[in-house]
């Protein structure tokens, strides 16, 4: 019977072991999912690092990506970035549906083991306590059956005994009647024992420890039954992100497809497109004309003389009209030499020699008088030096005509747009101003009032700017006129090439602007007379006086004082601002909405500018 117990015993505790081992099992798994969930972290933290590092910081629009082999990168970031979330989103599932899951059931798992093992226990320390009692009652009686024993053989030498007396005879009598009825005793109480014992042992081995078992039993599969939701979730969480991943790849791919090799290259080209003219072919200049001098005149007759003149003239226009980079183009160079100054003539015995003309000769005289070094002005080379190194300019004169004519169409649409915003907020403050002006308990009217000053400011600031930039583009479009047509040069005897310099450091290609004259017979000629010019002051059309005060405070604008009086020498051409000049001289622009205008009906010589 007792080694049946000990055997059980031991059974118990294979199985306490093993369930153990169930949990750190679970406990183990728990832990790999965690370290998993890390790597997904630091794996995601990297990526987006990575593409922190390489996206491009757009600090202004001029540095936004336009190539497309630039914007295909940059979108291939985008996609890792999201394909960095999605393993972001991968490591929350799995803390969440396993990793949280698993500790959650551990736990459990961990009381439930516990309670079961202590039931246990329980069961197998009272079926000891009732073997204990039973085996005491069985000594207990073994014992007093020996004593009864003992008694009767006392009880039966006395009576045998003669010699013995009858009270000796009695009293062993009754001490065999007493320790027969002890043993009785004992007999019952040990019959009782081993039965309660037999009962309590089959409840233990049939009853109790069986269900202990099913239910350490029951525990273990539940253990293994969550391994395996917690495997299939495991798996789960990395298999519902795939579908966004392979969105996420196929981006990479139409962003690998959408490089277009000719786009980029036609981009470069517009890049560095530089609008200027390439230079055209030198004249050839023959110093050997002075050699073959000689006084006959008489051989040339005044038909190819002025032939000659008008081939030296065609010459020249065709040198005319030439772009040059970094200044003027040289003055025009001595004619070569023509059939009009070299020509063979016979002799009456058929011989043939060469004679000159006196007025080509003389030219070359004169040219080798007057001729000066022909190498760009001062101020042509220090506008070459700032179209390479120079620093921004606001009206964009560093760079060539076409990409300056790019940039101030840039600035003009965007301070359209942003003159359409400050024109939308105007109405829209004014609708408000006017349901407070109808229903005073919703709002003060005045409360308005500094904000659409505000934006009045604002709405002329931009205007005046837009004004200012389109003056800037029609001049590099070659649509200036008025000041731009009338500037002259201090010396008016040279050629004015087509890529004349205007004073703010742009180039222009207006063909109205070459002035040509004879040239010039003196011999001092200043290279920087034409670097000076002077414009002529605008005539007056009309003059106006000041409704309301203007601080003038932006570039280009006028500041008036309420009824000061100004001319008027340029009309508002819709944008919102006149052009007037003080008594002073001081001239700039003006809101037409603060003047009364006043206009003069035989004003001669008025010119408006756009």
């Amino acid at each position: 019977m007792r080694t049946t117990s000990v055997e059980f015993q031991d059974q118990f505790d294979s199985l306490d072991k093993h369930t153990q081992w169930g949990i750190d099992f679970l406990e183990r798994y728990a832990k790999f999912v965690k370290e998993r969930i890390e790597i997904e972290q630091n794996y995601a933290k990297q990526l987006r690092n990575l593409v922190k590092k390489y996206c491009p910081k757009r600090s202004s629009k001029d540095e936004e990506p336009r190539f497309t082999s630039c914007i295909a990168f940059f979108n291939i970031l985008n996609e890792l970035n999201d394909y960095a979330g999605q393993r972001e989103v991968v490591a929350e599932e799995m803390a969440h549906r396993v990793y949280g899951e698993l500790m959650r059931y551990a736990h459990d798992l961990k009381t439930e083991r516990k309670m079961h093992l202590q039931e246990g226990r329980k069961a197998q320390q009272y079926l000891d306590m009732c073997w204990k009692q039973m085996d005491n009652s069985k000594k207990k009686f073994e014992r007093e059956c020996k004593e009864a024993e003992k008694a009767q053989q006392s009880y039966e030498r006395l009576d045998n005994d003669t010699n013995a007396t009858k009270a000796d005879v009695e009293k062993a009598k009754q001490q065999l009647n007493l320790r027969t009825h002890m043993a009785d005793e004992n007999k019952n109480e040990y019959a009782a024992q081993l039965q309660n014992f037999n009962g309590e042992q089959h409840k233990h081995f049939y009853v109790v420890i069986p269900q202990i078992y099913k239910q350490l039993q029951e525990m273990d599969e539940r253990r293994t039954i969550k391994l395996s939701e917690c495997y299939r979730g495991f798996a789960d969480s990395e298999r519902k992100v795939i579908p966004i991943i392979s969105k996420c790849l196929e981006g990479m791919i139409l962003a690998a497809k959408s490089v277009d090799e000719r786009r980029d290259s036609q981009m470069v080209v517009d890049s560095f497109k530089s609008g200027f003219e390439p230079p055209g072919d030198f004249p050839f200049e023959d110093y050997s004309q002075h050699i073959y001098r000689t006084i006959s005149d008489g051989t040339i007759s005044a038909s190819k003389q002025e032939s000659g003149k008008m081939d030296a003239k065609t010459t020249v226009g065709k040198a005319k009209g030439k772009l040059w980079l970094f200044g003027k183009k040289p003055k025009p160079q001595s004619p070569p030499l023509t059939p009009t100054s070299l020509f063979t003539s016979s002799t009456p015995n058929g011989s043939q020699f060469l004679t000159f003309s006196i007025e080509p000769v003389h030219y070359c005289m004169n040219e080798i008088k007057t001729g000066k070094p022909r190498i760009p002005s001062f101020r042509s080379l220090k506008r070459g030096w700032s179209v390479k190194m120079g620093p921004a300019l606001e009206d964009f004169s560093h760079l060539p005509p076409e990409q300056r004519r790019k940039k101030l169409q840039q600035r003009i649409d965007e301070l359209n747009r942003e003159l359409q915003k400050e024109s939308d907020q105007k109405e829209a403050l004014n609708k408000m101003k006017d349901v407070y002006e109808k229903n005073p308990q919703m709002g003060d009217p005045g409360s308005l009032q500094p904000k659409l000053a505000e934006t009045m400011n604002n709405i002329d600031r931009l205007r005046m700017e837009i004004h200012k930039n389109e003056a800037w583009l029609s001049e590099v479009e070659g649509k200036t006129g008025g000041r731009g047509d009338r500037r002259h040069s201090s010396d008016i005897n040279h050629l004015v090439t087509q890529g004349r310099e205007s004073p703010e450091g742009s180039y222009t290609d207006d063909a109205n602007q070459e002035v040509r004259g004879p040239p010039q017979q003196h011999g001092h000629h200043n290279e920087f007379d034409d670097e000076f010019e002077d414009d002529d002051p605008l005539p007056a059309i009309g003059h106006c006086k000041a409704i309301y005060p203007f601080d003038g405070h932006n570039e280009g604008t006028l500041a008036m004082k309420e009824g000061e009086v100004l001319y008027i020498i340029e009309e508002d051409k819709g944008d919102g601002w006149t052009r007037a000049r003080r008594q002073n001289g001081e001239e700039g622009y003006v809101p037409t909405s603060y003047i009364d205008v006043t206009l003069e009906k035989n004003s001669k010589g008025a010119v408006t500018y756009i």
